[in-house]
């Protein structure tokens, strides 16, 4: 049987989804998300509720403590290692998440360069972002050409490699490792209109568990500028409401517009992808997705 791993936009119901799967075929699931992986951030990274982890065992959810940087390849080998001792249990892995680079990480492969250099990040974190995307543009075009100019986080890793190996990240590209088990992808998407009331519903339900409070306490901690957290919707918006630059309705209604943004993203980005096999959840439970998933498996 193939490894399933369930995609989608944030808010669209892939954890219960996953848990109700597993449920299904005896599995556990395995968390693909660049966020939930931190410990302590709970109500922001809208981990999973206790009740649906106390129904299938979870893994790499409060993984590493939130200052420590952890990536797609650290994501990569603890996700291999979590599959096999799953697999070696006589039972399956689910995974599931939103995370592009986490699931490009899996479905393309890996491509493991240097190390961090914190000299050359502590450098290029004074340069504004499109400075730094007229160095990527001129030392790695090809790089560029596939990077969002926006996309601060790598448009610095690429820089960094070219410093660190004297070649562009793109001439890595094409010898990623790829994951040892074949995989099911399986992308969720939702009507527009019922994706975005779940969000604003979402995020309604993030300052009732106290959002504000959890985001008070992380904003009073010497935060090291490459946190995270710093980048996390929920949190930045909060913090900049703690600065006084903008009222606390400002920020929920910040909040939420960032959210729908950043679902369209993840969208756009899901659509390009090749191999995966859509559902669409409009008008269904979360046990008929499941089994339609479950079908697709024994297919497979």
């Amino acid at each position: 049987m193939k490894i399933p791993l369930i995609v989608g936009p944030t808010a669209v119901g892939k954890s219960e989804i996953a848990v109700e799967l597993a449920d299904m075929i005896g599995g556990e699931v395995v968390s693909a998300d660049a966020r939930a992986v931190y410990k302590d951030l709970e109500i922001g990274t809208a981990k999973p509720s206790w009740e649906l982890r106390r129904r299938v065992p979870h893994h790499l959810l409060d993984h590493v403590p939130w200052w420590v940087r952890y990536d797609a390849v650290r994501f990569r080998r603890d996700c291999e290692r979590v599959v096999c001792e799953i697999v070696d249990r006589g039972r399956i892995p689910v995974i599931v998440g939103g995370s592009t680079l986490y699931i490009r990480a899996l479905t393309v492969g890996i491509f493991e360069g240097p190390g961090a250099a914190p000299e050359i990040r502590a450098e290029l974190s004074h340069k504004p972002t499109a400075e730094l995307y007229a160095e990527l543009l001129r030392v790695d075009p090809a790089a560029a050409a596939k990077i969002r100019r926006s996309d601060r986080v790598r448009i610095i890793r690429a820089l960094e490699v070219y410093r660190l190996t004297g070649k562009p990240i793109s001439h890595f590209w094409g010898k990623e490792r790829p994951f040892p088990w074949p995989l099911l992808v399986v992308g969720i998407s939702l009507e527009r209109r019922e994706l975005y009331r779940r969000i604003a519903a979402r995020v309604e339900e993030m300052f009732a568990k106290g959002l504000v409070d959890e985001a008070r306490k992380l904003f009073h901690t010497k935060l090291p500028a490459d946190v995270p957290i710093l980048r996390t919707i929920g949190y930045a918006e909060l913090f900049d409401h703690f600065r006084g630059i903008i009222p606390l309705g400002e920020a929920r209604r910040r909040i939420v517009a960032n959210t729908k943004a950043y679902a369209r993203r993840q969208l756009t980005w899901f659509r390009r992808e090749p191999g995966i096999r859509w559902i669409d959840r409009t008008g269904k439970d979360t046990a008929q997705v499941a089994r339609e998933i479950l079908s697709m498996l024994q297919e497979a």
